[in-house]
């Protein structure tokens, strides 16, 4: 193959791939587009007064005006969640090991974690903020408690998901207990991690922003309580949308962190 051969295969190659990636996000660009064409047309026709439903146009106005202090109040929020939520990954991570190698503890914990999950976040974000002040431990405290329970089912499930015959042949040539655990369970629980992770990361921001509803000197919580104070309904919506934003960027992570962890996940997947 001549050097002209294959860079227009390679440039065939990567329009493909291009084409590819375009047709897999366009449906979610066009549907997310019709949603705000028709938010903003409603507005327009309706004649609605924007302290009761602000068009999207001024909410994005209002992000541009209020552009500093909507970061001030975003750095808070975002410290809050990342530090909570790795927490969150590691008690979830040491407990699913712990549980899979003791029986009895699963038993004995697992009612006990249902139970956490039951509790409102309405309820229990005050008395959080109560027990430990305002500052941000009770956010890390709260974000782990929302998000550390999905993890921690999806690994518990990745693990019993083990193929048998693997781990007898591992046993078989000698492999010790945690050996077997490294090379086979681990992996086999990797696809499950990621799916909770995801489902995890979703709950995140929302359990920063409720603590710091409940109680904080500074946030997107107290942004959103402050500018609902004030009849501001632009405003409440600008930090929603800063938020929900936030939150699609932290789901798209995973799939970097998935690409860089196992990546033979996405090959597998292909293949299927």
């Amino acid at each position: 193959m001549s050097v002209y051969q294959a860079a227009e295969a390679d440039c065939t190659q990567s329009v493909r791939k291009s084409s590819a990636h375009l047709s897999r996000v366009l449906p979610a660009i066009l549907s997310v587009g019709a949603v705000f064409l028709f938010w903003e047309s409603y507005v327009a026709l309706s004649g609605i007064a924007p302290s009761v439903l602000p068009a999207p146009s001024r909410i994005l106005q209002q992000i541009v005006l209020h552009r500093q202090a909507l970061w001030d109040n975003t750095v808070p929020t975002i410290r809050a969640t990342l530090i909570g939520f790795s927490c969150s990954v590691v008690t979830a991570c040491l407990l699913s090991v712990l549980i899979d190698r003791y029986i009895w503890l699963r038993r004995a914990l697992f009612p006990v974690f249902i139970i956490s999950q039951t509790l409102p976040l309405i309820a229990i974000a005050p008395l959080i903020v109560l027990w430990f002040g305002f500052g941000l431990l009770p956010k890390i405290l709260l974000v782990s408690l929302v998000t550390f329970f999905p993890m921690l089912v999806a690994l518990v499930q990745g693990y019993a998901s083990t193929d048998k015959e693997i781990e007898h042949l591992l046993s078989s040539m000698g492999a010790g207990r945690w050996t077997i655990f490294r090379l086979a369970r681990i992996p086999s629980a990797l696809p499950y991690f990621f799916a909770g992770l995801r489902i995890s990361i979703t709950y995140a921001v929302v359990g920063a922003i409720f603590a710091e509803y409940a109680g904080a000197f500074k946030g997107l919580g107290i942004y959103i309580l402050n500018a609902k104070n004030n009849f501001r309904p632009d405003l409440v919506l600008a930090a929603v949308f800063i938020s929900a934003t936030l939150t699609l960027s932290l789901f798209g992570l995973t799939y970097l962190i998935q690409k860089w962890v196992a990546p033979w996940l996405k090959t597998e997947r292909g293949a299927e």
